[in-house]
């Protein structure tokens, strides 16, 4: 349904609801990755002062991973089936604790400990979220909720950067620069945890906020995509996780995490080597893709709900992302265009995360949606273990930054291949 075929009623809740909710959980979104990648900001002086090597730094971003996988499936239909308010403030509130831990880290077994805890804690909570996104946004609107979700990823790096950059310059009470940034970044997702068990509504049914007739629009419309859905095939859980589109969409998810991760933690370390620029500038300049990642978003976003195509939006970015790091590795010596293209490289990819995710809730709905967005997104946050264990190693074993330039390319143009070989149609496309 079209906007101008919408009722007032249908108009007016759609902006109450934009108005109520995406600007919380772009919070919370800001907040959780801040406290997901401070690491790569960190690294910036924790290896020098604990002795760790790239191996030993990749690993333990990597050990994130391994823990973070667990508990994705089960979380995300805990979401679904109990209470979306009170799990992610479970979440946010063990999440915040376990960060303010890593400030306190001196050993390598310390640091890999405690990246795994961090996974434990913060396992499901992107998928949770997704899920939560499918209660109160119908499939036309939801690339751009989604959109506006994702939005917190490059935004978090307009307040991380910058405050990173002056916190790793500070030295109070005998703690080093890097440890107040996991100590003080930690706190907010404690408070906000606590605020989100009192703001949000796990079902529009529940939301006293909506007037009654906007409440009643709701839940026709949600209801009325998820009859046209089951008419199509109504997926158990099984059925979904072995459907041949799941498991294209896990291994396109699965590459373009290991490259996008794997830029995410080692971006700055990369700047650094390249350049040689001051911490203070290296996080400035990652000001760059950050701002690019938000206008793409957005613009891919709202372009893709309004043309209903989700291939091509999914696959242009990371394509034009991977051709930016062919391009770094011809270029590296030059340095301006070195650091041009590293840093657009990393930015055009933003664009592909609200369109890749509209697609599985084309096809899918109920716990069987929300499993299988989990299992999707608990088998590619395997790609941040191997992008940043796989970057660690090729630094060492090659003595340059050329081998990880190839390696995030290659995974890029095969994310992209992967994506152009589904061809998923949505409920109101299949009827016609």
């Amino acid at each position: 349904m079209l906007k101008d075929e919408l009722s007032a009623v249908g108009q007016r809740a759609r902006r109450r609801i934009a108005y109520r909710l995406l600007p919380f959980v772009f919070l919370i979104y800001v907040v959780n990755y801040i406290d997901r990648v401070n690491v790569s900001f960190a690294n910036l002086r924790m290896s020098a002062d604990l002795g760790f090597t790239d191996t030993v730094y990749g690993l333990g971003v990597a050990m994130f991973y391994v823990s973070y996988v667990l508990f994705e499936i089960p979380g995300a239909i805990i979401v679904e089936r109990w209470s979306a308010r009170k799990w992610i403030a479970r979440i946010m509130i063990s999440w915040g604790l376990v960060t303010i831990l890593m400030g306190f880290v001196h050993t390598t077994a310390q640091f890999y400990g405690v990246r795994f805890l961090l996974g434990v804690a913060e396992s499901s909570f992107f998928p949770g979220m997704i899920v939560y996104l499918t209660h109160w946004f119908r499939q036309r609107d939801r690339s751009r909720a989604i959109a506006c979700l994702y939005a917190a990823v490059p935004s978090a790096s307009l307040i991380g950067s910058p405050l990173a950059g002056w916190l790793l310059g500070v030295h109070w009470w005998q703690l080093a620069g890097w440890r107040w940034l996991f100590i003080l970044e930690g706190i907010p997702a404690i408070v906000l945890g606590i605020i989100t068990v009192f703001y949000l509504t796990d079902w529009p049914a529940q939301a006293r906020w909506l007037p009654q007739d906007e409440r009643e629009w709701l839940v026709t419309e949600l209801q009325a995509e998820l009859n046209a859905k089951k008419k199509i095939r109504n997926y158990t859980i099984t059925q979904a996780f072995f459907d041949r589109r799941t498991l294209v969409l896990i291994a396109a998810w699965f590459l373009a995490l290991t490259g996008s991760l794997g830029t995410i933690y080692w971006i700055p370390t990369f700047v650094k080597r390249l350049s040689g620029f001051s911490d203070h500038l290296v996080t400035t300049l990652l000001l760059v893709p950050a701002l690019v990642g938000i206008c793409g978003m957005f613009i891919n976003g709202w372009h893709s709900d309004k043309t209903g195509e989700r291939h091509w939006h999914t696959a242009i970015p990371v394509i034009a992302a991977g051709l930016m790091f062919s391009l770094l590795i011809f270029a590296r010596h030059e340095l301006p265009l070195a650091i041009s293209f590293l840093l657009l490289g990393s930015g055009f990819f933003y664009a592909y995360y609200p369109t890749f995710w509209a697609i599985p809730t084309m096809m899918l709905s109920d716990s069987a949606a929300a499993a299988t967005i989990g299992l999707i997104n608990s088998v590619g946050q395997l790609g941040g273990f191997a992008g940043n264990y796989g970057i660690g190693l090729l630094n060492v074993r090659t003595h340059s930054l050329t081998a990880s330039f190839a390696f995030i390319a290659l995974v890029y143009f095969a994310s992209a291949s992967l994506i152009l070989t589904l061809r998923t149609r949505s409920p109101r496309q299949s009827r016609k």
